[in-house]
């Protein structure tokens, strides 16, 4: 019995799937499939740390995270520099702070 996809996975997922001895059909996404399918990622990644809150389930989703980054090309140092303006005016979320109101 076949399964069908349609998803992003890890780079070494297709010889993985044909060193057990089975056989899979995959492509290689275009730019705008790719973006797509990042967004996917990250709310698929996100879901299952929700379910399951382990280390290996936070490491998946920093995965997506940086293949995000990657793919924006956003400079890791201006990523710092802007969320450390950010926590500066704002603030970060370490004291728990709970808005009932405003």
């Amino acid at each position: 019995m076949t399964t069908h996809y349609n998803k992003l996975v890890r780079d070494k997922i297709p010889a993985y799937i044909k060193g057990k001895g089975s056989d899979c059909v995959y492509h290689i996404a275009d730019a705008d499939e790719y973006w797509a399918k990042l967004k996917e990622k990250l709310l698929e990644e996100f879901e299952e740390f929700k379910a399951d809150e382990s280390i290996e389930e936070f490491a998946d989703l920093l995965e997506v995270v940086e293949a995000i980054r990657l793919y924006k090309r956003f400079d890791p140092v201006e990523i710092a520099r802007v969320r450390e303006s950010k926590v500066a005016e704002r603030g970060a979320f370490n004291d728990r702070v709970i808005l009932d109101e405003a």
